[in-house]
């Protein structure tokens, strides 16, 4: 009897038992650790310092970050599938993210050597800055892989919406540090809360901007600890030669059988247009501000500290909601909101507010129109939507990917996330310059937005 006893306990499926809440905290704060390289190097410090002063002239820096980062987006797009296929049939989750973790710190760091209208330094630069993208994205991809492990399926949602919140905090907070505290406009050697630079940073040769890079580095290493403390991998299964052969097959097996898979698929394209829209709206946002109302650095940073505040409540709110609803209702939900907003942006110019002639910007007050108060509160619809729509896309696709080919598919994830990212910034960008109206370039984002919401509506989540 204790034989048959002995043999049914073996052959009987063991309930999956989750970690403690500290493991579970030390996993979301990963997204805080990492979230400063968005918000500091990619979008309101550091890539406008190098456009505007380091390269040659802003045009030339654009293009020339444009294609630093389109190759570093072939190289994540090439290869995230097979790294993540790899990852699963190894088993282990946490050398890959230390590996690329350690890219993402070296490139950070290397960027302080762009030194105003230095054009030795250009070459390194950009090198530095594909090397840290690179790094940061396939850290990524193995950082969300480990989700399924950390708690039951029916609060997916709500911990991908904690980690996007609490990602949007920590780039906040970075984003107020260096604004606050380090980088000081030139002319007057103040900072926003005009206080003279900390650590004697040097504000003609824009050590504030510059120090972006290696904080960014610092701030990885030191939020992403205990992850890699409190945090349990999956246990180690294969060898990388072996896990390397394996993990190739298994692609090989997968992308055969994508097109069988018809809502996975269409859920993967869907995420790669919309994914477009996203990122080219968070690129040109500010760009299409500084355009229409004439805003500097200050304005414009403050403008993002408003988005991401907006998308850390979004974030929250949109996990719990993703727990209760389901995580294609609020990605729809989200869509709507971004395409509302987008329209209603394009109804605003710098004497009108939907068609309503108002007073144009005057004197030196912040905000001080009603036009640019009418894009603060788009901007905040944005962020709030943006938020939800993000942390739902990667919990819906936990909840439809294989649970033993996770990382292979958040590597396909990635890889429609990047594959084409290209796009939506050359479209924009050809139809302005054709066009030479800011209003007709942005328009196209409605395009991506509305394209990707009729694909998501023929996802099932519940297909196999």
């Amino acid at each position: 009897m204790s034989d048959l006893l002995m043999a049914d306990r073996m052959t009987t499926p063991q309930p999956q038992v989750y970690p403690r809440r500290l493991a579970v905290a030390s996993w979301i704060m990963f997204d805080w650790a990492a979230q400063p390289y968005f918000t500091l190097i990619t979008v309101f410090v550091f890539a406008p310092y190098f456009a505007s002063r380091v390269a040659p002239d802003p045009a030339t820096g654009q293009a020339l970050w444009g294609f630093a980062t389109a190759a570093a987006g072939l190289v994540i797009a090439v290869l995230s599938p097979v790294l993540g296929a790899v990852a699963d049939a190894s088993g282990r989750r946490k050398p890959w993210i230390a590996a690329f973790g350690a890219l993402l710190v070296i490139g950070s760091m290397l960027m302080w050597v762009a030194k105003p209208g230095d054009a030795s330094t250009v070459v390194p630069v950009l090198l530095a800055f594909s090397l840290a993208t690179i790094g940061v994205e396939f850290a990524t991809v193995f950082n969300n892989a480990m989700m399924p492990t950390l708690v039951p399926p029916d609060k997916i949602g709500r911990l991908s919406g904690t980690g996007w919140a609490t990602g949007y905090i920590g780039g906040i907070l970075s984003l107020v540090l260096v604004l606050g505290f380090l980088a000081a406009n030139p002319e007057t050697g103040r900072t926003l809360f005009g206080l003279t630079p900390l650590f004697g940073l040097d504000p003609a040769m824009h050590e504030g901007d510059r120090i972006s890079g290696p904080l960014t580095g610092l701030w990885f290493v030191v939020f992403v600890l205990p992850m890699f403390l409190f945090t349990p991998d999956y246990p180690a299964r294969a060898r990388l030669g072996a896990a390397m052969r394996a993990g190739l097959n298994d692609l090989a097996a997968t992308l055969k059988l994508l097109p069988s898979r018809r809502s996975l698929a269409a859920f993967l394209i869907a995420n790669m247009i919309y994914t477009d829209g996203l990122v080219s709206l968070f690129a040109f946002g500010g760009i299409y501000a500084a355009g229409t109302f004439g805003w500097n650095t200050i304005q414009i940073g403050t403008f993002g500290i408003l988005l991401a505040a907006a998308g850390t409540l979004g974030a929250w709110l949109g996990g719990k909601c993703d727990d209760m609803l389901g995580p294609k209702t609020v990605i729809v939900a989200s869509l709507v909101v971004l395409l509302a907003a987008i329209v209603a942006i394009l109804m605003i110019s710098v004497d009108s507010v939907f068609f309503i002639e108002v007073a144009p910007p005057h004197g030196t007050a912040l905000f001080a129109s009603a036009a640019e108060r009418a894009y603060l509160v788009l901007g905040f619809l944005i962020g709030l939507a943006a938020g939800p729509l993000q942390a739902a896309s990667r919990s819906l696709l936990i909840q439809m990917a294989p649970r033993d080919r996770v990382a292979q598919y958040f590597g396909l994830f990635a890889l429609t996330g990047k594959v084409t990212s290209f796009v939506g910034p050359l479209l924009i960008g050809v139809v302005t310059a054709l066009t030479a109206s800011q209003k007709a370039g942005m328009a196209m984002l409605v395009v991506f937005f509305v394209a990707g919401l009729g694909l998501l509506v023929r996802v099932d989540p519940r297909a196999t």
